[in-house]
């Protein structure tokens, strides 16, 4: 274990919310338009964003985002967590080390981590309700880091996508790129499988 303190995003590195979200998302077309799209197709356009994947598929539906998500928040009732998350999440704090989140979902997040079973693991979570600016902005991570006094080179952004790299970079924290095929040739470490922390 590298690192005193992770910051973690939440959909797509801890939690494989690319799942539950994709079938929301081709069950919405289904349901208002009776458009159907691949498992792949979603999967792969809401990893780049909500935003993009309802311009691509979805442009032409009037209140679809809303559909969506009420949708997708049934699906998040059962959240599924990536192999090894909890694990890596309890020897960090066994090893007395933090855990600490951004997430740019609202205040339901800290329901769908009590859901999950890991919500004890965090020390704070940052969510889209404190009012920072969305990553790729640093405020988030600049926020915990002078709260906590955290030292930059003991600390670690954990996640999924570019933003939060070039935010952590940014921050002038370690960076920790999380996906099973792609790298980032901007963060100080890729991985594939979360277990690789340990």
């Amino acid at each position: 274990m590298m690192y005193k303190n992770y910051i973690w995003d939440l959909g797509g590195t801890l939690l494989d919310n690319y799942e539950s979200s994709s079938h929301a998302f081709a069950a919405a077309l289904w349901q208002a338009r009776e458009r159907v799209i691949l498992h792949d197709q979603a999967y792969q356009a809401l990893k780049i964003s909500t935003d993009y994947a309802i311009d691509k598929y979805a442009r032409d539906i009037p209140d679809f985002l809303t559909l969506y998500r009420e949708l997708e928040a049934k699906e998040l009732e059962k959240p599924l967590l990536f192999d090894g998350a909890k694990e890596v999440l309890q020897v960090i704090v066994d090893n007395g080390r933090s855990n600490y989140m951004i997430s740019h979902r609202n205040n339901q997040v800290l329901d769908i981590l009590k859901k999950a079973g890991i919500s004890q693991y965090f020390t704070e979570i940052v969510t889209s309700d404190n009012g920072f600016s969305r990553k790729p902005a640093p405020d988030s991570i600049q926020y915990l880091i002078n709260k906590y006094k955290l030292e930059l080179n003991q600390t670690a952004m954990v996640g999924d996508r570019e933003i939060d790299v070039e935010a952590g970079n940014s921050a002038g924290v370690q960076t920790i790129f999380f996906d099973s095929q792609l790298t980032s040739e901007k963060a100080n470490q890729n991985i594939k499988n979360l277990k690789e922390l340990l």
